[in-house]
């Protein structure tokens, strides 16, 4: 698989969880917000191979992306919608 269609994977895996928060009320969800709170535990040890990157995106839940949310905005670090 190459680097595009593997990043190409990774977006719809992203826009797929984004829309399942959307199913359960988290409308101002996007898949580049749950990229950014999947990636970022990887930017210590570099990223996975793709099946963890893959299970990393749809385990993730709904309390830790908030508490993701909620600890970078503690930080400063959410970016300006």
């Amino acid at each position: 698989m190459s680097d595009v269609e593997m990043n190409e994977t990774i977006e719809l895996l992203c826009l797929s969880k984004a829309e399942e928060f959307h199913l359960i009320g988290y409308d101002q969800v996007t898949g580049a917000d749950v990229w950014e709170c999947v990636s970022d535990k990887y930017h210590k040890k570099g990223t996975p191979p793709l099946y963890e990157v893959v299970n990393d995106i749809l385990s993730l839940k709904v309390t830790q992306f908030m508490n993701f949310i909620t600890l970078s905005m503690y930080r400063g670090e959410i970016r300006k919608r």
